[in-house]
């Protein structure tokens, strides 16, 4: 299982909200640069990086440090936020992006996603962002009615190759994933997942780990890693001891 950093952009800093709540931040770093740096330093295989302020405004906000971020590195980065038409799409994939997170567009239009599969093979993941079970859009700040599980199955056949699960109220409140309904999604599909939202402890990895055999390729994690609260390199050696690490699709 993939041990995933995350790294939130707000105003071209890093750093980490509250439930998603753009008004609840913590700020990290000045730096997301070099907190790239760091964790691949530190043996991450993978970061996640989202522009937050993209994914509010609908438009590409951060792109100058996203692009500092991928050449700073010599490990994939996945790239979401703002991700609703094709020339953003294709922005992040010019920059070096391993594979682009579409969210809002998954609801919003369908066919985007379906179309952005077949131009990038591979190279699309759809975001779930969930609240009390329903999908949220917009930098979370609308929820709708469409079950989570409803819309993982929409994309099953759609060329998505990652479906990345995020309980939202879990979100930066280090409680604890939400094992059961990530579960239920991973199951519904054939699309592998990644977990998202309220790790915040070693035993909460060792949880995701179960999952592994639903189809749970990785977690991502932020808050924990940045207060310390959850040590990345303990975490990356709970993962390696389960089993040997499967190679990262491209």
């Amino acid at each position: 299982m993939l041990v995933i950093p995350a790294i939130d952009l707000k105003d071209g800093k890093c750093v980490r909200l509250l439930q998603g709540r753009m008004q609840d931040e913590t700020v990290y770093s000045n730096d997301p640069e070099a907190v790239a740096r760091r964790w691949a330093d530190a043996g991450a295989r993978m970061l996640h990086v989202v522009d937050l302020d993209a994914a509010v405004q609908g438009r590409p906000c951060n792109q100058r440090h996203i692009a500092a971020i991928i050449r700073a590195v010599e490990i994939p980065v996945q790239v979401g936020g703002g991700m609703r038409d094709v020339g953003a799409v294709a922005a992040g994939l010019e920059a070096g992006a391993h594979r682009v997170i579409i969210g809002t567009a998954a609801i919003e239009n369908p066919a985007f996603v379906r179309e952005a599969c077949r131009a990038y093979p591979g190279r699309i993941a759809v975001g779930i962002d969930a609240r009390q079970g329903r999908v949220a859009i917009r930098g979370w700040t609308r929820t709708t009615e469409t079950p989570a599980i409803d819309l993982a199955r929409q994309l099953e056949g759609a060329g998505v190759c990652t479906l990345i699960f995020t309980d939202i109220q879990r979100d930066g409140m280090q409680i604890g994933p939400s094992i059961e309904e990530t579960r239920k999604l991973a199951a519904s599909v054939h699309i592998p997942v990644i977990a998202s939202g309220g790790v915040g402890t070693l035993e909460h990895i060792r949880s995701l780990l179960e999952l592994e055999a639903v189809g749970v390729a990785g977690v991502i994690t932020g808050k924990a890693l940045y207060s310390g609260a959850l040590s990345f390199e303990e975490a990356l050696a709970l993962t390696r001891s389960a089993r040997p690490a499967a190679p990262i699709r491209a």
